[in-house]
This record gives structure tokens, C-alpha cells and sequence, in this order.
């Protein structure tokens, strides 16, 4: 059994990124008021017990397949029945696995526009009508869909150019660290750190945005 909820964490404020616009207040306010329906929106926490994938992760894999339940082959599903409506996923977190779970669906639109409320609520019904028939968790469990967020995950070369100039965090191919982001080549994007300019392919790190930009990219 599913019980869905959406949130959109994306505010764009350049006086303090901290404090929430007056859209998200309006946003909050919705959320209130809607506690009691399917589209209620509220703001999850990430346990510190989370199973994680996204596009740029290795795929866990038993005999040919993934795990039922697990973030891979939830990310699979969930992927599928967005990409027909327009849009891109992100990330699917499972926070909590092994007790009553929440599953985080992070999502962006293909054109690049801002995430609405309609957009959240528009992905939650369709993936959560697609968990719902393969049922791939055992139980109750709890739906979230969430815009990209302050810390985004960064997965191909499109979106290091949107975010050029911002800081990134970058991890893997023996790497740890967090600098701006300075050029994206063909299939590689060259940062800026401490110890001088880092250039890495694409495919053999992983990286979030970590500077939240003042206006949407």
C-alpha cells in the first residue's frame, strides 16, 4: 500500500538562501491544507539507514536482476513510466529500508522549466500507480516526489553546463571534493579545487550540486 506525498524544496531567494521565498511559504501554506488528500506536500529527512540510485550508479544485480524493493530496480520502474511524460529522473532514495520505508523519487521536466506542484503531483500518481501494479516492496511504504533541490544530483553534461560557475561535491575516481564547476568539454567537466583545476570524465564520478544558484538554470 502507497501513501503518496510531493514536495518541491527549489526556492530561489538571493538575499538568504536560507529562508524560505514567498512562493515556498505559499507552497507550505498548500500543504496544510491539503494534509488530508492524496497530493499532500510535505518536506522529508533523510534517514541515516538509505539505499540510494540514480542514473550514474552501478546497478546492483542478483543472477541478471535487481533486488525487488531495492532504490535500482525501483529507479527502473520509475523511469519508465516519467520519461513518456516529459520527465527526467533524477534519483530514487529508499530511506529506512527493512521497516516502514519512504521512497524518495527526485524528478526534473526534459525542458528545463522549473517544477510545479502539477508536475509533483502528475509523477506521483504515475509512479506510484506503476509501484502499485508490480507491487516491489513488500508492505506499506511511503511515496515522495521532490523537485531537483538544493543539491541536486548533476548526472550528464547538460546539467554541468546549466550549473557552470557553481560549486559541485565530487566524489569517485579517487576523488573527494567540492569547487565550481569551470568547463564542460565532450564528454568530460573540469573543476576548480584547492590543488589547481580537476578534469574527469563523465560516467566515472558522481556529483551534487553543493551552491543553490539564485535564480532557476
Amino acid at each position: 500500500m502507497t501513501d503518496q506525498t510531493a514536495h518541491n524544496p527549489d526556492r530561489h531567494n538571493s538575499d538568504n538562501p536560507d529562508n524560505p521565498s514567498s512562493e515556498q511559504t505559499e507552497l507550505d501554506q498548500l500543504g496544510t491544507d491539503m494534509l488530508d488528500t492524496d497530493d499532500a506536500f510535505t518536506r522529508s529527512v533523510d534517514g541515516a539507514d538509505t539505499d540510494t540510485a540514480r542514473p550514474d550508479s552501478p546497478v546492483q544485480a542478483i543472477a541478471g536482476r535487481t533486488q525487488p524493493g531495492s532504490a535500482s530496480n525501483l529507479q527502473q520502474l520509475a523511469a519508465a513510466v516519467l520519461a513518456p511524460l516529459g520527465y527526467e529522473l533524477l534519483e530514487v532514495q529508499v530511506q529506512n529500508p527493512g521497516k516502514r520505508p519512504t521512497v524518495v523519487v527526485r524528478i526534473d521536466r526534459h525542458d528545463e522549466q522549473p517544477v510545479s506542484i502539477e508536475d509533483l503531483a502528475k509523477a506521483s500518481r504515475a509512479v506510484g500507480t506503476e509501484y502499485d501494479r508490480t507491487d516491489p516492496i513488500t508492505g506499506e511504504y511511503r511515496l515522495e516526489l521532490e523537485s531537483p533541490g538544493a543539491k541536486r544530483p548533476l548526472l550528464r553534461l547538460r546539467h554541468f553546463e546549466r550549473m557552470l560557475g557553481l560549486k559541485a561535491r565530487v566524489r569517485g575516481d579517487g576523488h573527494s571534493f567540492t569547487g565550481p564547476i569551470v568547463s564542460v568539454g565532450e564528454n568530460t567537466v573540469t573543476f576548480g579545487t584547492p590543488d589547481g583545476e580537476v578534469t574527469l570524465k563523465i560516467g566515472q564520478f558522481q556529483a551534487n550540486l553543493a551552491e543553490f544558484p539564485s535564480e532557476h538554470r
